[in-house]
């Protein structure tokens, strides 16, 4: 009688095994693949398409915008001008272009996934969420979170939202809430403001309106229209948006950062050299001291602060 290899069976289970998953696993992974940049590092993709693509915001002035002439302009472009040069130092990149991709607020990261950029240049604030959509470079600014009102807001509202109210006062978290009830606040979608604002309202349990605006300057107009009594966003961008605006005179900036959050550039996840690449050249311009002439056209001269920032920040070769 003939024996059947005792292992045979088994074998054929498993094989079938295997064929069932791979017919399960391929929708998925013809949606990863969709999505998914192609294969091989970022500087081969850059040498394939001779370009590097350099993605930015168009609204969020004074990291990065649009100029009078329609060109990308502001300190995080002016950093990414840096990381392409550097990148066209590298074997076979002299001669690639350099190609600027305005990108909207609610598709920066994807665009990152997706290789339609290979750099992210805005105001990225670094989060523990965002780590699984881009890697980030080294920190490139001390940002947080701020507070844009009118100029004739209500001094009560004012003085809670600068934390200048008496805190010592067992009846000051109840008053604090009644005057931030049935108000009206908003924050630029997308953004960690709007995250913070939305769970801040939830811890202090107040009972407020809250509208996500599509950028900044529909954010500044809207507390100008008397839509919203507040609105909240990086700081940074926040003084440079009342500063600039024809109607300055009826906008405040709260003296005050409600959260410490550093600004990073984005680039792609699992690209440990590209990314060493960028930190290199960030180290660099903070090393030599170029950081503080590039910080000072978008910024002014950095202070003490800032230059600690840029020390913490900076390590050895």
């Amino acid at each position: 009688m003939e024996r059947r290899p005792s292992g045979a069976p088994r074998a054929r289970g498993v094989t079938r095994l295997i064929g069932i998953a791979a017919l399960l696993a391929a929708p998925l992974l013809a949606s990863l693949a969709a999505q998914a940049p192609a294969p091989g590092t970022t500087l081969d993709r850059i040498r394939a398409a001779g370009r590097i693509r350099l993605g930015y915001r168009s609204d969020a002035r004074p990291f990065a915008f649009k100029d009078s002439t329609g060109q990308p302009a502001g300190y995080s472009t002016a950093l990414c001008g840096a990381i392409a040069d550097a990148v066209k130092q590298e074997p076979g990149l002299s001669a690639a272009a350099v190609e600027w991709v305005p990108l909207a607020v609610d598709e920066r990261f994807a665009a990152l996934q997706q290789g339609r950029v290979d750099v992210l240049c805005g105001a990225e604030t670094i989060t523990i969420a965002r780590r699984g959509q881009a890697a980030f470079s080294t920190p490139i600014f001390p940002g947080g979170v701020g507070a844009l009102v009118r100029s004739d807001a209500p001094i009560r509202l004012r003085q809670i939202l600068s934390g200048k109210e008496d805190t010592f006062r067992p009846t000051w978290r109840a008053a604090a809430t009644q005057v931030l009830q049935a108000r009206a606040f908003s924050a630029v979608q997308g953004t960690t403001a709007e995250t913070w604002l939305t769970t801040r309202i939830r811890d202090l349990q107040v009972i407020a309106e809250v509208s996500r605006v599509s950028g900044y300057d529909a954010g500044v107009q809207g507390v100008l229209d008397r839509k919203a009594d507040v609105l909240f966003g990086e700081r940074a961008v926040l003084l440079d948006a009342a500063a600039r605006h024809q109607a300055a005179a009826d906008l405040l900036v709260i003296d005050r950062l409600f959260t410490d959050e550093p600004l990073a550039l984005g680039v792609p996840l699992g690209d440990d050299a590209f990314r060493l690449l960028v930190d290199r050249t960030l180290n660099r311009l903070y090393r030599s001291g170029e950081i503080n002439g590039i910080y000072a056209k978008s910024f002014g001269e950095p202070d003490q602060a800032a230059r600690t920032f840029f020390r913490s920040n900076t390590f050895p070769e």
